[in-house]
């Protein structure tokens, strides 16, 4: 097991401030906060970005932890294994990352055990033959796989069934009803990226009475995502889970920051896990 793992930023985290500031400032910004690694998501993979990233590289030694792949396109445009691969896999070995990732699985699609084995079968194609051009494919999970079928979840059965590797979400897991550091032991040896978003209630003002009157429950809607540290979840338990299970990568992930710029909630996640003593893994 190793000592210590590398604290990184998913990049969707930062993406709300691609437009105003463009990639290379971007990730400049960050690594000036003391991050050096990102995971590549939601942005295009162009040359012109490639080549940012490899700046970004040399520069500041921003390391690339992974890059989003599916294997199927979701919308028009985005890159996908099935018509991609060589071009995928080239980006890769540009930017010395020898992991790619699934950024959700197809939830519209899977309604039954039946299909959830079928996807199994269809991921492992891509499984091996990356896993023959040295990289390993990875599975990033939401709360849907929560779902059980035959008295199992659909994360399970994709465990128990498929080569695949797993990007677990700490907060999507709470979402989905179970314990983030349970589910991070039970995935032990297959894990080697964490996604760590935190998770909070903040009580909105709101006119309660009109909420009732539309039958929504005000209690739902205090739900927030949080910079690492100010929210509920047991950051620490489930990094310490993480690091023994084999995970090499912990990404802050926040989806929305609010009244707070995504470089300013990057700011308060890194003094809150350097403070929990993670200072040596940025």
């Amino acid at each position: 097991m190793a000592e210590k793992g590398k604290i990184g930023i998913q990049f969707s985290t930062i993406r709300p401030a691609l437009e105003t500031m463009g990639l290379y400032e971007l990730l400049k910004a960050c690594a000036e906060l003391g991050y050096s690694c990102i995971e590549i998501s939601q942005v295009p993979m162009t040359a012109d970005n490639v080549a940012i990233f490899k700046r970004a590289q040399d520069e500041f030694g921003m390391e690339v932890a992974a890059i989003n792949a599916g294997i199927e396109s979701i919308r028009p445009g985005m890159e996908c294994l099935e018509k991609d691969y060589d071009k995928i896999v080239r980006d890769c070995r540009t930017l010395n990352c020898n992991m790619l990732r699934i950024g959700s699985g197809p939830i519209f699609d899977l309604h039954s055990r039946q299909d959830v084995l079928d996807y199994c079968r269809k991921v492992d194609v891509y499984a091996d033959r990356l896993k023959n051009d040295g990289i390993d494919y990875y599975y990033h999970n939401h709360a849907f796989e929560f779902q059980r079928f035959e008295g199992e979840t659909m994360l399970d059965t994709l465990r128990l069934n498929s080569h695949i590797g797993f990007e677990l979400d700490i907060h999507w897991i709470h979402v989905g009803g179970e314990d983030p550091v349970q589910v991070i032991n039970r995935f032990a040896g297959r894990i080697r990226l964490l996604h760590l978003k935190d998770y909070r209630m903040v009580y909105p003002k709101i006119d309660v009475d009109a909420m009732r009157k539309q039958g929504i429950n005000p209690q739902y809607l205090g739900i927030q995502f949080a910079e690492i540290g100010e929210g509920t979840l047991n950051i620490r338990g489930a990094i310490e889970a993480g690091l023994q299970g084999g995970s090499e990568y912990f990404l802050i992930e926040q989806d929305r920051t609010y009244d707070r710029t995504p470089l300013e909630a990057l700011r308060i996640s890194r003094d809150n896990l350097v403070a929990m003593g993670y200072k040596d893994w940025f």
